[in-house]
């Protein structure tokens, strides 16, 4: 028959590698280990626990404004993402009061010229609104 290279091979004999880099020779199981862990979780903290998550952080940092001037809400519908944070400023002369229908979110107080009013929309769904001083005046923020 053929002679095979490991028909001499003897498990007793130490076999040793002169090309393999010094680095190499400590590597073993329990440093892979480690590093892999290691990694592993350095990913996980950079990607979070998912595209929910990096959304509702984006939206957070969204801050969306009504402006509240010449009696009007402009612009008067405004689409944003869920955990938007929407804020009321009174531009006009006049004070007004942002009042949703329903009773879908907290009522503000009243907004002298120049003051602010934010609401944080944390369902989806739409949510209309009105200035209770002055009815007429209408908006809706719908919440995707």
């Amino acid at each position: 028959m053929f002679a095979s290279p490991l028909h001499n091979y003897r498990p007793t004999q130490a076999v040793r590698f002169k090309s393999v880099s010094p680095f190499l020779r400590y590597l073993n199981t329990s440093t892979l280990a480690f590093a892999l862990v290691v990694a592993l979780a350095v990913l996980t903290s950079i990607r979070g626990t998912g595209p929910e998550a990096n959304c509702l952080a984006l939206a957070k940092e969204a801050r969306t404004e009504v402006v509240i001037d010449n009696y009007a809400f402009s612009p008067g519908i405004l689409t944003v993402p869920i955990g938007a944070t929407v804020t009321w400023t009174n531009h006009d002369s006049v004070p007004h009061v942002v009042a949703s229908a329903g009773d879908q979110f907290k009522k503000s107080p009243v907004l002298k010229p120049g003051q602010r009013f934010s609401n944080v929309f944390v369902t989806a769904g739409a949510y209309s609104y009105f200035c209770s001083i002055h009815p007429r005046m209408t908006g809706k923020i719908i919440v995707k």
